[in-house]
């Protein structure tokens, strides 16, 4: 790109930066257009490079580089940048370590660093001696950003995961950790000598940084450099100096406190210098946590000062003024990890392990971690870092649902509470016939009431309560908690002072840990009513929601009896739909939606006379979270298990004229939503297909979102074709009239992409088709036919497909055999055969793996097409005569049964007396089970009779080829399977 190639780039940047959408949507429209012009990069490596340029022009152009990195670096990409290009942008790089801006610099780091992970070291071998020289630079600002790239480039280097890239990274490692290493120990040693002179200025914050970015590059090198970090000395003894240099830095930390921040000095340096400390702490300490993950075994030696070194500062008096958070979670979880390592544990019988590291580490953990040590790391644990703190009562005042909330998945990495309960749940595991009686003690202890006025009382009774809950299985032989129960907890829970509420939360939540573990089934109806009055609009927030969780844990328990909650439900129903209203957190609609979602499902129909209000309440509430998508999936997994409380559905029902456009929105493949409500809404989809007692033109016009679903991919393949297969029974003839062609598409289409259990429930769309509207569905499937004849002409799907091949098959025949001839004739001119060659193959694959259909119903079918054929006067069922009588011999030696007389009789007929609305309960059968019932009292399986009918098509045969050629067939037939049929067929001579 030439000179007034460059002024266009530099002015697109201009524009890109602008506020004013009409300058920027163009500007970046353009540069999007350049991203692949030769030429590109170099000029935005100009702008970048230029220090008189707008710092956020600049900002853009590295922008905008880094991006054309991802896309267009690699050789294989369409449109990549060329080689003479990349080696001029790689030279440039390496002579940009002055850049003036933090943040560009940051940005300048990660793009060096993305090239390095794809070119060094065999394209850009200059890369790391030039940066290794350059971390010796004696000007300030080259070093820091010498660094910085560094820091960068081994930790993408670090990330690749090909054999042979870590073979390179590792030889990396060894050529330079030590010089590393010995840089890292400059800087450190240079920075704690000046903090000791008391000297806390920009001297001592510059030499912190560059050892901070020196031990980020020596954590990753030391994690995915080595195979076995212990086994080379410059890391052992980098790992060993950690210890030493993390209580340095502690104690540093506390002189700068006690010196600046004591005296209310608010200045900026002071506050960088304690988060430039207090981030150092942290990563050395991430540095060892790092190691125990990946190398469980180079931490052996260092197991001892982990222990000791963890236990002093977070379970002693004198190092607890040392604490601040983060480095108190990462203690925590160190600790954590050794006590949960699987390397540290021997097998049950100590003797049958064979790691002779392992049983060390045992023998380390179990020297220091004695009765003495557990049970005051225990207590520790509850009666310090169990405590809510002011922070947690003021967060409880200010925003009770925030506080409420539960922090799930990975939290303990971060958070100092879930953090502590994890590790008092792996310490009491691995501890537990040490601290049992230790928790039973404090309980003891406790067991008086507390007085409300006495809130460090009520507190410390609060954590003693946690403790108890996070361990219910570890307790079980420990606590009579039903006699608990109802002697003290159940009294706590009645005392209303404003104290109280903490421990009539913690109680509430307390019942909900122990309801599956060992609370009586006969005191059921005693928790309900217990938590009835926790869930009234009077109470504290924070309260009703734990309630709500344990109403909800109650109800999903194995042992939920709902004739017990009968007399529970509407107060229950109505408190928490008042509590759903009241809510304004989205994260607290969302779980009291959830609450009511479990009891709308377990009560079942139970729930309709107390439904009302919600089914009013959901559309605004939908109307209301236009911008929370998880609450909406909240929304409609609600709608699922209320449709199918409610049961049929009309036209008229409250809940049709909402349900349509939420299912509408939530399965619209071009709605963004679609990404979150997708599988909530199909499954309400089906549930208001199969509870619908008519189908209406909006509902069919709904069937415009299926096919854009289906054609994107087949995530959601099963319970879609379940929605398709819905369709066809509530309406089969509008359905069939409107969509039947583009169902048969669907199906071709999808049947060259899925497994075979796609293919299974493909081909029971295309049966029940044939099922419904015989007629008109077997013109509709005909251009799905000739794959299916294919498939088993070749013969070789699993048995389980070629049942459903077959079935389809049957069908035809038995609707008309004149639509078989029309598609096999069309398969045998595609293959270049004679029409009787591809039937004959057809019909020896049908006889010859008959015996691997074994569902009754489908061999009957089979039998009756076959049966059908016989009358056929074709020469390919006379040549194969006696395998036509075999088979329907076999078929009804497996259906037909004697009566009372000894008469045989087809076991799968229905009596002209059986009705389908005798079977069950009515109330509980949806609609859609109705109209299969229906639908299988008048299929052909069920209303034919094979017996009759051989015996009809016999007798019609005889009539048509006269006795003499009758009998010539019969010869062809061996004795066995002709005394088989003679059993069925008495009044023929044969």
């Amino acid at each position: 790109m030439d000179a007034s190639a460059a002024h266009r780039v530099f002015e697109a940047l201009q524009g890109a930066v602008s506020q004013n959408p009409n300058v920027l949507k163009p500007a970046e429209s353009k540069l999007r257009e350049w991203e692949t012009h030769p030429g590109f990069y170099t000029i935005l490596m100009d702008v970048f490079s230029n220090y008189n340029v707008d710092v956020n022009i600049r900002w853009m152009a590295i922008l905008c580089l880094k991006n054309g990195v991802d896309r267009y670096w690699r050789k294989s990409t369409i449109n990549a940048i060329s080689d003479a290009e990349k080696n001029s942008l790689r030279n440039s790089l390496l002579n940009s370590f002055r850049e003036p801006v933090n943040q560009i610099a940051t940005q300048l780091a990660v793009l060096i660093a993305k090239i390095a992970r794809l070119d060094c070291p065999r394209e850009w071998s200059e890369l790391i001696p030039v940066l290794l020289n350059g971390s010796q630079n004696t000007d300030p600002l080259i070093q820091h950003r010498v660094l910085l790239i560094l820091q960068q480039v081994i930790k993408l280097l670090s990330s690749k995961r090909l054999i042979g890239d870590r073979r390179m990274f590792q030889d990396l490692t060894a050529s330079i950790f030590p010089f590393i290493l010995e840089q890292w120990n400059h800087h450190i040693c240079t920075a704690i000598s000046q903090m000791n002179e008391q000297n806390f200025g920009e001297a001592a914050t510059s030499s912190l940084q560059k050892s901070l970015l020196l031990l980020k590059t020596l954590h990753k090198l030391t994690v995915f450099g080595f195979k076995k970090p212990h086994e080379s000395s410059h890391v052992c003894n980098f790992l060993t100096s950690i210890f030493e240099q993390t209580k340095t830095l502690l104690e540093c930390r506390k002189c700068f406190l006690r010196k600046y921040c004591n005296t209310g000095n608010g200045d900026f340096s002071v506050t960088a210098m304690q988060e430039m400390l207090e981030k150092k702490i942290v990563n050395l300490t991430k540095v060892l946590l790092a190691v125990l993950e990946y190398h469980p075994f180079s931490c052996i030696d260092l197991l001892r000062p982990t222990l000791e070194f963890t236990f002093y500062y977070v379970f002693t008096d004198e190092g607890e003024q040392y604490l601040f958070e983060k480095f108190l979670i990462l203690c925590l979880n160190r600790l954590k990890a050794v006590l949960t390592s699987a390397e540290y544990k021997p097998a049950k019988i100590i003797e049958d392990t064979k790691e002779p590291e392992t049983l060390r580490a045992y023998e380390i953990k179990k020297q220091f971690l004695d009765v003495h040590v557990v049970t005051m790391m225990c207590r520790k644990l509850i009666t310090h870092y169990f405590l809510l703190t002011e922070q947690d009562l003021l967060l409880w005042d200010s925003d009770p649902e925030s506080f409420v909330t539960n922090e799930g998945g990975e939290s303990w990495k971060y958070n100092l509470r879930p953090c502590t309960e994890t590790l008092f749940l792996a310490l009491f595991h691995e501890h537990r016939e040490t601290l049992c009686p230790v928790l039973v003690d404090l309980i003891r202890h406790n067991h008086v009431p507390v007085s409300p006025d006495d809130l460090p009382g009520i507190l410390a009774k609060d954590a003693i309560y946690n403790a108890i809950g996070l361990a219910p299985f570890e307790l079980y032989d420990e606590i009579n908690f039903d006699e608990w129960f109802m002697t003290v907890l159940n009294e706590e829970l009645k005392i209303k002072s404003g104290n109280y509420r903490v421990l009539r939360r913690r109680v509430a939540w307390l019942l909900g840990q122990w309801i599956g573990v060992k609370l009586s089934c006969e005191l059921r109806p005693t928790l309900y009513a217990a938590m009835l009055p926790l869930l009234q609009p009077g109470e504290d927030m924070a309260v009703r929601l734990t309630a709500s969780t344990t109403i909800k844990k109650a109800v999903d328990d194995f042992e939920f009896n709902t004739d017990q909650f009968l007399a529970f439900l509407e107060p229950s129903f109505d408190l928490l739909f008042s509590l759903l209203k009241e809510a304004h957190e989205c994260d607290s609609k969302m779980h009291v939606l959830f609450v009511l979602s479990f009891i709308i499902e377990r009560m079942g129909s139970c729930i309709k006379p107390y439904a009302d209000s919600l089914i009013q309440y959901l559309p605004f509430l939908w109307n209301e979270s236009s911008e929370h998508n998880m609450l909406r999936c909240a929304i409609v997994s609600t709608l699922v298990h209320l449709v199918k409380a409610v049961g049929t559905l009309n036209d008229g029902h409250p809940l049709t004229q909402f349900l349509l456009p939420v299912i509408r929105l939530s399965t619209d493949v071009k709605q963004g939503a679609h990404v979150y409500l997708m599988e909530d809404g199909l499954e309400l989809w089906l549930a208001v297909l199969e509870n619908t007692s008519v189908m209406t033109p909006t509902l069919l016009q709904l069937f415009d979102n299926m096919p854009p679903l289906l054609d994107g991919s087949v995530e959601y393949l099963k319970i879609s074709l379940y929605i398709i297969q819905a369709y066809t029974l509530l309406g089969p003839e509008e359905f069939l009239q409107v969509y039947g062609e583009v169902v048969v598409r669907i199906c071709m289409y999808l049947l060259s992409d899925v497994r075979p259990e796609g293919i299974i429930m493909i081909m029971r769309v295309l049966e029940l088709c044939l099922k419904v509207k015989p007629t008109q569905a077997v013109v509709l499937i005909k251009p799905a036919l000739p794959g299916i004849l294919q498939a088993v002409h070749r013969g070789d799907d699993l048995p389980t497909v070629l049942s459903m091949y077959l079935s389809i098959i049957a069908r035809v025949l038995l609707i008309s055999q004149g639509m078989f001839i029309q598609v096999a004739e069309e398969v045998a001119q595609s293959m270049g055969e004679a029409v009787e060659v591809v039937v004959s193959k057809i019909f020896d694959v049908w006889l010859g793996k008959l015996h691997f259909v074994t569902q009754h119903d489908r061999r009957k079918l089979l039998g009756l097409a076959l049966a059908s054929l016989l009358t056929s006067q074709s020469r390919v069922v006379f040549d194969r005569f006696c395998g036509f009588l075999l088979a329907i011999a076999e078929i009804l030696n497996d259906i037909t049964r004697t009566d009372e007389t000894g008469v045989y009789i087809d076991s799968l007929m229905y009596n002209e007396d059986d009705d389908y609305s005798d079977d069950g309960n009515m109330s509980e059968l949806t609609e859609h089970y109705v109209r299969r019932r229906q639908l299988a009292s008048i299929d052909p399986v069920h209303r034919h009779n094979l017996l009759l009918y051989f015996q009809q098509q016999m007798c019609e045969l005889m009539s048509q080829v006269g006795s003499v050629q009758f009998n010539e067939l019969i010869q062809t037939v061996d004795v066995e399977t002709l005394d088989n049929v003679k059993e069925y067929v008495h009044h023929l001579q044969l």
